[in-house]
């Protein structure tokens, strides 16, 4: 990629930092997965089971995947052209669709929520892939993405036709076809592979654009505290004592995660040797980060349902599980930007786990307290150690 200027081709984004920004029309494609988080925590709320999970598992990673594709194209190309403002758009009516179908993905809109899926993968891809011309460094790159997703889109639509019985694994297959093809070049016979190392991409832009899907994430939390506060009849101390433990859990989460630095991992991105596989990483880890804070918005509804409840099976599992997998998610962000652990957080999610295990006979107001107090106890000493750290580098030797 640094063996030609990408100015060359109209569709690419221009040299300098301010066309490294996130752009409006990025923003306005975001709206879309404000709707599709809340379909997915929705679906997992409805259905707390080990079949559940797994089928929200599956489309929670459809709908990252559709992010994180779209994600890198706006990251090389510039979606204030014409051309790519159009395939934004319909990308966004696709996704709109699929997260229409979502509650119904594993039922009778199977089918339907396939093609949505599909259309909107490999027609982006297609798109990039037939506007370059064969020199350019990036065709070849796209050549083995609508590759794979055309081999990802047969396992899909043929779970779109099965019975819901056989769409997991046949989903299942699907995503892994577009999430570890990555991690080994999209290699396709007669086609070789690529080399993340001649990807070069704007860390600012990768990071920023995370960063604002943990924003519409962390929504999604506060949605759920406000609309079941808002459907109590009766304001009782303890749907208001729920209402503050999940207001809380929100902020500790949004402190948590923009305490971790975006300055450094957007300076391991620009610095590295390999910025695309760095990029890749923080996509991979996001996904876990994001999936945590669904698992606890599903664990705020619960909680503001029914406070008085015992806290036992998948409530308490829902309701330690989210933070758990974010603090894990968090720690692997900090290690894979900075090489340096936060031991705290690694110690609060293996506490995190011992409270959820024996906290199965308290009432969900209770367990919920004693989890937000420890999650924002492990927030703040985290935050302290971090700044701390960073004090030491920045003094003067």
């Amino acid at each position: 990629m640094t063996e030609q200027d990408p100015s060359l081709h109209p569709l690419m984004r221009q040299p300098g930092a301010q066309n490294a920004r996130v752009m409006n029309e990025e923003l306005f494609f975001d709206l879309v997965y404000v709707f599709l988080v809340t379909q997915i925590s929705h679906g997992l709320l409805h259905h707390l089971t080990p079949l559940g999970g797994l089928q929200t598992l599956i489309l929670w990673f459809a709908a990252w995947l559709g992010w994180q594709y779209t994600g890198w194209v706006t990251n090389w190309f510039d979606p204030r052209t014409s051309a790519l403002r159009g395939v934004l758009f319909v990308t966004m009516a696709l996704a709109l669709m699929c997260g229409a179908a979502a509650p119904e993905a594993f039922g009778e809109r199977g089918l339907a929520f396939a093609l949505c899926y599909t259309i909107m993968q490999v027609g982006r891809s297609a798109f990039i892939a037939f506007s370059l011309p064969a020199s350019h460094p990036l065709a070849p790159n796209y050549r083995r993405i609508l590759g794979w997703g055309i081999v990802a889109a047969c396992f899909w639509i043929a779970g779109g036709l099965a019975s819901p019985e056989a769409r997991i694994p046949l989903w299942a297959a699907g995503v892994a076809c577009e999430y570890i093809s990555p991690m080994f070049g999209f290699w396709l016979p007669g086609l070789g592979r690529s080399r993340t190392s001649d990807w070069t991409i704007s860390g600012s832009h990768i990071i920023e654009r995370c960063q604002l899907f943990v924003i519409v994430a962390l929504g999604e939390t506060i949605m759920a505290a406000g609309l079941s506060l808002a459907e109590s009849a009766h304001w009782s101390w303890i749907e208001l004592g729920g209402f503050g433990a999940s207001f809380l859990c929100t902020i500790a989460m949004w402190w948590l995660y923009f305490e971790t630095s975006s300055e450094e991992a957007e300076h391991a991105i620009n610095n590295s040797a390999d910025p695309g596989r760095m990029g890749a990483y923080f996509h991979y880890l996001h996904v876990v980060l994001i999936g945590g804070i669904i698992v606890t918005a599903v664990a705020m509804d619960l909680l503001l349902e029914n406070p008085l409840e015992t806290a036992k099976g998948a409530p308490a599992l829902v309701m330690t599980l989210g933070l758990v997998l974010y603090l894990l998610a968090s720690t692997a962000y900090r290690w894979v930007a900075t090489r340096r652990l936060i031991s705290s957080q690694i110690i609060g999610a293996l506490i995190l786990l011992v409270v959820g295990i024996a906290g199965q006979t308290l009432p969900l107001w209770v367990l919920a307290f004693v989890d937000t107090i420890l999650f924002l106890i492990i927030s703040i000493v985290s935050s302290t150690k971090i700044a701390r750290g960073k004090a030491r580098i920045g003094k003067p030797q």
